[in-house]
């Protein structure tokens, strides 16, 4: 955080900084206002990333990933076939995106204990499929994280973005 601290007084100038809670406001001269919740990093929680044709499901200890499991499965596209066929390409799809999800439901029991915080990104309807067939809840208060494809670099960024801060700006710090 301390970079980005002295970027914004560099850009905007010195800011005033008050606290209410564990929320912090930072208010520049120019009219630039950030604010974060300022709470410690979260240092154990389980990952759940999953997108149509892939999963990465890993477990943080200490702020580290320390356990994780990625794998494939196909997931065929839609089809502009009418009638008859693309009900049955439908139909193919949904199985094999169940497969996908069993696939992924079946890393996260053995993967993340019932007890942790759970952080998800990618699809969130085959998320929630996975997470229900695995007995367990997203955290609502955990930041829903973008994944193009879920791989162990995507698990590893998860892990930083989780633990990182979410800094709002108004519309005077993004103009800069």
């Amino acid at each position: 955080m301390h970079g980005w601290t002295e970027r914004f007084s560099a850009r905007h100038g010195q800011a005033i900084v008050t606290r209410s809670g564990t929320r912090v406001t930072w208010t520049s001269p120019d009219g630039a206002i950030a604010t974060y919740e300022d709470e410690p990093p979260l240092e154990d929680f389980g990952i759940v990333l999953v997108r149509r044709g892939g999963y990465a499901v890993g477990r943080v200890e200490d702020g580290r990933l320390v356990a994780h499991k990625t794998g494939t499965r196909y997931v065929q596209g839609r089809t502009k076939a009418g009638g008859w066929s693309q009900q049955r390409y439908a139909r193919r799809r949904a199985n094999q995106a169940d497969a996908l999800a069993g696939s992924a439901a079946d890393h996260v029991v053995r993967l993340v204990p019932g007890d942790l915080r759970i952080a998800g990104g990618g699809d969130r309807a085959l998320v929630a499929q996975v997470l229900t067939a695995a007995d367990r809840t997203l955290d609502p208060g955990l930041r829903w994280l973008e994944v193009k494809e879920p791989r162990l670099a995507s698990l590893e960024r998860a892990v930083r973005d989780v633990r990182s801060y979410a800094v709002v700006l108004n519309e005077a710090a993004r103009a800069r």
